[in-house]
């Protein structure tokens, strides 16, 4: 795990996620924009994956178990499809707030992460 990377995607999916539930009490149904930030997520943790393989394959290891790093990432990227197949079918504002609360998870999760691969 990237440490610059985890900041970025740490605050950013936060961020998101505080956005989608404004969304929610404003009462907005899911959008282009709300699903576009969910989406955006999901490419964060899928780039996250990809490096975390290259620096594993590379030699590196985290303090804490690197098997379960690898499935805190595996299920933090349900995370976002879940929110995203739920705000798909049923097109309510309440489908807003759990993209939003799907995003605040991946946030809750990757610091989890960190605290895995940093000790």
């Amino acid at each position: 795990m990237l440490e610059l990377f985890f900041s970025i995607e740490a605050w950013s999916s936060l961020l998101i996620g505080l956005v989608l539930l404004g969304f929610g009490f404003a009462k907005r149904k899911p959008s282009l924009i709300s699903l576009g930030g969910i989406a955006l997520v999901e490419l964060s943790l899928l780039t996250q994956l990809i490096s975390s393989i290259l620096l594993v394959v590379g030699g590196a290891r985290a303090h804490g178990d690197t098997i379960e790093f690898f499935a805190y990432i595996l299920v933090a990227l349900i995370v976002p499809l879940g929110a995203a197949f739920w705000a798909l079918v049923e097109r309510t504002r309440w489908s807003t707030f759990v993209l939003g609360v799907g995003a605040l998870t991946v946030a809750i999760m990757l610091v989890r992460m960190h605290q895995i691969w940093f000790g």
